[in-house]
């Protein structure tokens, strides 16, 4: 459905919904169901609440838990109050996780069941965190969200809200080794929605009020926040999976008609591997959108053959408000030259490959993709510099990929500038677990690299010199690791070697560590 007139931010959004959706579902979690009314009024008494402790336009919130509809209800209600939600990846370690919430400088800190403990563990390393509120209890110290949500009126607090107001920001992990707050505001979202003739979009990427969408992938990530947020505009029925569990997956198709749903391939994996899978009625199934990596070609011929629906690849960033470019299902042919890319632009969305200058190259020629549209985020919490070395002055924002154009538009990944491993969907950068592996007393430097992996696109490899005298074994070095880092970033196997190589200006050749892996392959990520 589309709105009229049209909408400047997502608190309106909401209010919108409630008066043309009323009585239908915007949420089911665990049994508990949500009408689009009811969302706009518990969103009230969440953005009333917020304002009643204090907090003040542009601050921020943190989230440490996993899918809920508590989370959407935080969410768009602090939109309502111009506060900004910050949700925090809980597979980082405790050390992450309090670097995060300090960044953003979160007075209040909700924390879901299964991370009270560690939340006891850092609460000394949150200076700014007055407040922590558990979701669903278990924390006698803290108050309690139902609790704390129900004191307050549903009254619309009708704070003013521009669209260029920051309505989330999403933590994305750094090439120097902190993570980086990507703040993406209303004017943002809406222009993934809003740009082109309703009539004109595609079939797979129109939305009906009958649609039900699985929020499946982490609120942490855009594929989880804004695949929420994206079916709530729509209208539709959103059924929210706490975590990604491939087994519970197949029975929300059983269960809740599942037609859309957005998930990384080794999901897809996961879920088409399952003995049941073969036997699930998935005849509801319109779409099934990926992204975060490729997929290979025996999996996608799989998925095909077992869930019978229109595959569309994905392509995006944190930065880019998530898709800017897809491979629609019609391209989704084996042996079709254009399988092997990420697919076209979508309407709105320019794109260009850049050489080392920034000039534009013909198509065919590698270089680094650039993007520009009303997606690209308003930049990076607290760092004008970074935000300045990723967007130029004129809205050309550096992806840090290298790939090339054909001459049809269709966009295909070469490999990545920035050194970044993408494993499960997950994006992990090499200075920050050669960081850990350095705080080894025993090692003398180490460089760390993606290596393919049939089950999750790369694994992290770590090539490690040794200080002279000492010695280690694969288990020591990743068993250091793990205690510093999540356990994704982990390395999975390690290579130890006299020295690593270097150019003259003393650079390690990452891309000489990386080819005998990657003989073979027609390109150099997976």
């Amino acid at each position: 459905m589309s709105a009229a007139p049209k909408l400047t931010n997502l608190a309106d959004m909401v209010r919108d919904r409630a008066t043309s959706r009323g009585d239908a579902l915007a949420y089911e979690f665990e049994g508990r169901q949500t009408t689009f009314a009811e969302f706009d009024s518990k969103t009230n008494r969440v953005a009333n609440a917020l304002i009643a402790m204090g907090l003040k336009k542009g601050e921020r919130i943190a989230y440490l838990g996993k899918n809920s509809d508590f989370y959407f209800e935080l969410l768009m209600g602090a939109m309502k109050a111009g506060v900004v939600m910050a949700p925090v990846n809980w597979r980082l370690a405790g050390p992450e996780v309090a670097f995060i919430v300090d960044d953003c400088r979160a007075p209040v800190l909700f924390v879901g069941p299964e991370f009270i403990t560690q939340v006891r563990n850092i609460r000394d390393k949150l200076p700014s965190v007055r407040t922590v509120i558990t979701t669903e209890g278990g924390a006698p110290e803290w108050p309690d969200y139902l609790a704390w949500r129900d004191a307050q009126s549903s009254n619309d607090p009708r704070v003013p809200i521009e669209p260029k107001d920051i309505a989330i920001q999403l933590y994305t992990s750094g090439t120097t080794g902190k993570p980086k707050g990507a703040m993406l505001s209303h004017a943002n979202f809406l222009n993934l929605v809003q740009t082109g003739n309703e009539d004109d979009k595609p079939e797979w990427n129109r939305w009906t009020t009958d649609d039900v969408s699985l929020v499946a992938m982490p609120i942490f990530h855009i594929g989880g926040s804004g695949w929420g947020v994206m079916g709530l505009y729509h209208g539709a029925r959103g059924v929210i999976a706490r975590e990604f569990d491939p087994t519970k997956v197949l029975d929300f198709f059983e269960q809740s008609g599942i037609t859309k749903l957005f998930m990384v391939p080794a999901a897809m994996q996961f879920v088409v591997r399952q003995p049941r899978a073969r036997q699930v009625d998935f005849s509801r199934l319109k779409y099934m959108l990926y992204g975060a990596s490729p997929i290979p070609a025996a999996l996608l011929k799989e998925c095909i053959e077992v869930f019978k629906c229109g595959f569309v690849q994905m392509y995006g960033m944190t930065e880019t408000t998530g898709t800017i470019v897809a491979l629609p299902p019609e391209d989704h042919i084996e042996g079709l030259d254009r399988m092997r890319s990420a697919g076209k632009a979508l309407p709105g969305i320019e794109l260009a490959i850049l050489d080392p200058e920034g000039k534009p190259l013909p198509p065919g020629e590698v270089g680094e993709i650039a993007t520009r549209s009303g997606s690209n985020m308003a930049g990076y919490w607290n760092l004008p510099e970074a935000t300045a070395r990723t967007i130029d002055a004129d809205g050309w924002l550096r992806t840090g990929d290298a790939g090339y154009m054909d001459k049809d538009g269709y966009l295909y990944i070469h490999d990545r500038i920035k050194d970044m491993i993408i494993s499960g969907g997950e994006n992990i950068y090499p200075a920050e677990v050669e960081s850990a592996l350095c705080d080894h007393p025993d090692v003398a430097e180490a460089a760390v690299i993606g290596i393919p992996d049939d089950k999750w696109g790369e694994a992290v490899k770590a090539v490690v010199v040794m200080k002279p005298g000492k010695s280690a074994d694969a288990t020591d070095i990743i068993n250091f690791t793990r205690e510093r880092i999540a356990g994704y970033k982990t390395p999975k196997s390690v290579d130890f070697i006299a020295a690593l190589p270097r150019n003259p200006s003393g650079k390690i050749l990452r891309r000489s560590l990386r080819e005998p892996y990657w003989v073979g392959k027609d390109r150099q990520v997976n």
